[in-house]
């Protein structure tokens, strides 16, 4: 099984990350950031990869910090889970629609992290959400997961689509990636041998 169990404490947040990367996209993200939850959920279950994600943190000053580190946390999960790295695709991608919206997502498990994002979210706040915490959020997961990710959006005028159409194509490409080519389920993809 590939799982992994990652707790991050520190004197701003507490968090645990559960995931297990041959699930079935079964989630449980508690938080207390209510559309950060929702894009986990999304995330979790368009990568087809169980999450169970507790944070607790400063809200009493803002979000960033919640979102940040959930992101930091997860990105070492992905890394644990992973391991050598031996057998995967390595690369996905995904163009995915949402109403008005179409976001592309390409990424490329390197452990070479470099993070593209170019959602131009056209308001500040979704709800109480400060929209600027999208891109921390995957710069944190980018870093820590050492992902090479890339994300456009094409289309899009309504913020909460354009991050819900991004969440869903990183989910959809991450899919693609973690997954196991039969044809090369011993071997690490790279010519260099290592990742």
């Amino acid at each position: 099984m590939r799982t992994s169990t990652i707790t991050r404490k520190t004197a701003e947040t507490d968090i645990s990350v559960e995931i297990n990367l041959d699930g079935t996209g079964i989630y449980d993200n508690q938080t207390s950031v209510g559309f950060f939850d929702h894009m986990l959920d999304q995330l979790a279950r368009h990568s087809l990869i169980d999450m169970t994600v507790r944070a607790s943190g400063d809200l009493h000053i803002d979000d960033h910090h919640t979102v940040e580190d959930v992101g930091i946390a997860l990105g070492q999960a992905l890394v644990d889970a992973l391991g050598d790295k031996r057998g995967i695709n390595r690369y996905g991608d995904c163009h995915l629609a949402m109403d008005d919206a179409q976001v592309r997502c390409a990424l490329d498990l390197s452990a070479r992290p470099y993070l593209i994002c170019n959602l131009d979210l056209p308001t500040a706040k979704i709800g109480s959400f400060d929209t600027e915490l999208v891109r921390e959020f995957f710069q944190a997961l980018s870093t820590h997961g050492g992902i090479t990710l890339h994300i456009d959006r094409l289309h899009g005028f309504n913020s909460h689509h354009i991050v819900e159409a991004a969440f869903k194509s990183v989910a959809r490409a991450l899919r693609v990636a973690v997954q196991t080519d039969p044809r090369k389920a011993d071997a690490i993809p790279s010519t260099k041998g290592a990742l």
